[in-house]
């Protein structure tokens, strides 16, 4: 039964959002391709002083990304610091400079890792004038960049790749706002709270008082999954049910999570007037996506023992109202995204699920990926693999009519590095500190295996920008709050910085004739190779600390 569950999920997914590939991929398409402004975007570029006929070359884009985001990030860090002076604060006191400056980049990021409790840290105002805003632009950052180096295989002989603050906010005005605001109206009638009550005192059962938190949640939740961002407004995210209340507002967040991403490939194939080339990509994604969803699943489901097998699988640390599947195809969603959100804690699936849910993002998080990083992101391993094609068969490696020559393989190389070297490096310099490392070590909620893969999880979840915790580790100290979110920054904008010189370099090469050194793309054998090199690119070079870590749980060594 847990099974036609399973496969029911799935079937409802797929077809859901195979359903709005086309219309929602092409919309977008046209949102980026436009020529006509509205009124009020008009309005906002005379405010900020730009003008959106005016492109800028690659350097200039990422100059704007950054200095766009450090505002943002300097905005949010002073609001955390300023609170107790903000209306609507809820009583809540100045978060610490440590806390307030990781939460910052986390948002800021898109990352949203939350070393706290928002409902006993942060008031409405920050959550809906700092958190919930950013929210919306660091998701329109990610699918601006995306954009970006699309138009960079799409134009020929060209020194631009398009103006910044133009996609940023048709971004936002014609797709984020108006997508979240359907969300938000489905979420407040699946019962998802949206109010500005405060604390109200109730009493229990048992004769005791309880404060019970309120807040504008639905609004945030709804832009917090369609935005691939994923922090909460409670502790527990959605697995509290003022968030996600029932089991299809939990399958409905799922495929929000889900929906722009896997939509993303087509606005790629229409933008490139190569639509195939966006359906294999989309088909490549959701093989991924399957496996790690099935795989979870039997994880989960199968696990052994009195307990689990009472219970149908794994319950601990899972909602009844949710069962295995429900947080299986929930998990599948956040860490196949950069979504970070959870219904249940990874801390309790068995040691081989969260393995599973480990290397989900390891590979990348291109199944389907975050909002515009996920596309970015495959696009390389697509270039690094129709190079490996191209060697394979003797011919010349060209993308869309474009060589792939030194300059265009050396900056997917690092692409494809800097993650890993980030996550890796970061936990390295924390362990071989000795203070460092023994108060890392007495904040693990578990010892051996589990205790490590407990802070590995952290590591690779703030430097892949994702921001989902495994739980069980105490991640609210001065060296892990500064470290991790340095790690949420370097893992952001590093990326972003490599995916527009590679934008730059495509954009300024002339095209190759059709006929000449073209490769066979469309045919299932590529998606095998891009499923097998996305794989064996994530795992070997993860290997060392997940048999030290999951594996070496999953197998029960001490």
């Amino acid at each position: 039964m847990e099974w036609v569950s399973a496969i029911a999920c799935l079937a409802t997914l797929g077809v859901v959002v195979g359903l709005l590939y086309r219309p929602l991929g092409d919309y977008m398409a046209w949102v980026f391709t436009s020529g006509k402004d509205w009124r009020v975007e008009r309005w906002i570029y005379r405010i900020i002083g730009v003008d959106p006929t005016s492109e800028q070359s690659w350097q200039k884009y990422w100059r704007a990304t950054l200095v766009f985001s450090a505002v943002g990030l300097v905005i949010v860090y002073a609001l955390m610091r300023l609170q107790p002076y903000l209306p609507f604060s809820e009583g809540m006191g100045a978060v610490s400079p440590d806390l307030a400056f990781n939460t910052a980049a986390s948002f800021v990021g898109n990352t949203n890792w939350q070393a706290y409790s928002p409902e006993q840290t942060v008031g409405y105002t920050v959550q809906m004038a700092g958190l919930a805003v950013q929210n919306f632009v660091s998701g329109a950052v990610g699918m601006a960049v995306a954009i970006a180096l699309v138009r960079g295989l799409a134009r020929k002989r060209a020194t631009t790749i398009g103006n910044f603050w133009v996609d940023l906010i048709r971004c936002n005005l014609r797709i984020l706002l108006p997508l979240s605001i359907v969300a938000t109206v489905i979420l407040i009638a699946g019962g998802t709270i949206q109010n500005l009550h405060g604390f109200t005192q109730i009493l229990t059962l048992d004769g005791t008082t309880q404060w019970i938190p309120g807040g504008p949640v639905a609004s945030q939740e709804a832009i917090k999954m369609l935005g691939t961002n994923g922090g909460g407004f409670f502790n527990a995210n959605s697995a509290h049910p003022f968030e996600n209340p029932t089991p299809w507002t939990n399958l409905f967040q799922s495929f929000m999570l889900i929906v722009i991403p896997f939509a993303l490939p087509r606005t790629f194939g229409t933008m490139v007037k190569d639509r195939r080339l966006g359906n294999v990509i989309a088909i490549t994604m959701g093989v991924l996506f399957t496996v790690a969803y099935v795989l979870l699943t039997v994880c989960e489901l199968g696990a052994h023992g009195t307990a689990p097998t009472l219970a149908g699988g794994a319950m601990e640390g899972k909602e009844q109202r949710f069962g295995v599947v429900g947080s299986t195809i929930f998990t599948a969603a956040t860490t196949g995204t950069t979504g970070g959100a959870t219904d249940s804690t990874l801390d309790s699936f068995t040691a081989l699920g969260g393995m599973v849910s480990m290397l989900h993002m390891i590979v990348g998080e291109v199944s389907p990926g975050g909002v515009g990083s996920g596309l970015y992101t495959i696009l390389i391993l697509v270039v690094i693999c129709v190079f490996l094609m191209g060697l394979l068969l003797g011919r010349t490696p060209v993308l869309l009519g474009k060589r792939l020559g030194p300059r265009e393989l050396k900056l997917s190389a690092l692409g494809i590095l800097v993650i890993p070297a980030i996550a890796l490096i970061g936990m390295a310099v924390s362990f071989a500190i000795p203070p460092i490392r023994d108060e890392i070590v007495a904040g693990m909620g578990n010892a051996g295996p589990h205790g490590l893969t407990e802070v590995l999880y952290a590591f690779i979840s703030c430097a892949i920008n994702n921001g989902s915790g495994f739980a069980g580790l105490g991640v609210d100290t001065v060296w892990l709050n500064t470290v991790l979110g340095v790690l949420i920054l370097l893992g952001r904008f590093l990326i972003i910085a490599i995916v527009l010189a590679l934008a730059g370099s495509f954009a300024s090469q002339d095209t190759v004739p059709s006929g000449v050194g073209e490769l066979p793309l469309y045919r299932p054998q590529f998606v095998g190779l891009m499923v097998f090199l996305i794989v064996f690119i994530a795992v070997p070079t993860f290997f060392a600390v997940l048999a030290a870590g999951p594996l070496a749980d999953g197998l029960g060594v001490p």
